[in-house]
């Protein structure tokens, strides 16, 4: 599957958990979940250190989430990903970003982990890169990725 096919297929979905949000402004995750919610998504956050994420409840874990969710960002250090497409798994996920941007939160171990439990996985690129509308900022980006090679395959 190609990588716009699957970046569609995700933004697709109306129920995401954020995994890694903070309880400041300053992060990545965070810009991610409210770029989401201003585009209408039922959005998670996920932080086991935090009660309340952006003004809104936030989840320790996905277990938690009552009804689940369609597919997962991952805005962690790798071998944090690595557990989170672990309870994926186990609480029927199907689908899975991994952010990489700035940061990187792609762990080859937890890539590969999604494939071999049919867990469709977008092994980096940014969410902000894809979902309508596209900032300038992003725009570039992603055109800059995918003339040098970065996008996932």
């Amino acid at each position: 599957m190609s990588l716009n096919t699957m970046t569609a297929d995700f933004l697709a979905q109306k129920r995401i958990a954020v995994a890694g949000v903070s309880r400041t402004e300053q992060d990545s995750a965070n810009a991610i979940y409210k770029k989401l919610r201003g585009s209408g998504y039922t959005v998670f956050p996920i932080n086991p250190h935090a009660e309340v994420v952006e003004g809104d409840p936030c989840y320790p874990n996905l277990k938690s989430i009552p009804g689940g969710v369609d597919g997962v960002v991952i805005v962690t250090k790798p071998e944090v990903t690595e557990q989170i497409v672990r309870e994926c798994a186990e609480v029927g996920v199907p689908r899975v970003w991994i952010h990489k941007g700035m940061g990187n939160s792609v762990s080859d171990e937890a890539v590969q982990f999604c494939r071999d439990h049919n867990i469709q996985v977008i092994p980096g690129a940014c969410p902000m890169m894809y979902c309508e509308p596209v900032d300038m900022a992003h725009k570039c980006f992603r055109w800059f990725w995918g003339v040098t090679g970065r996008l996932p395959k």
